[in-house]
């Protein structure tokens, strides 16, 4: 499939870019060669051909809920300007 600078202008207006004219033609080139490859691989007879991977057949690995750190608050709020009760205490922003 071939793009001409027509094709490749209403592609950038759609996709709210902008493009120079004097771009217009390379990036038609290039746009037209990346479709000339799809095509190529989709004319490819994949019958019988296994999928290596596919993510939604796996499991994920999950880690054990468990505490891996040790609670350090206090050393922490000891930097902070300003705390109470735990909490750390920040101006009033909004009205």
């Amino acid at each position: 499939m071939a793009l001409d600078t027509k094709d490749v202008a209403k592609i950038a207006h759609l996709a709210r870019l902008e493009v120079a004219e004097s771009e217009l033609a390379h990036y038609a080139t290039d746009l037209s060669n990346i479709l000339t490859l799809v095509e190529q691989m989709d004319a490819v007879d994949t019958t019988g051909v296994t999928p290596m991977a596919h993510p939604l057949h796996m499991s994920q690995r999950l880690r054990p809920d468990a505490v891996t750190e040790a609670d350090q608050r206090d050393a922490f709020q000891t930097n902070a300007p300003a705390t109470e009760n735990g909490l750390y205490l920040v101006p009033k922003v909004i009205e």
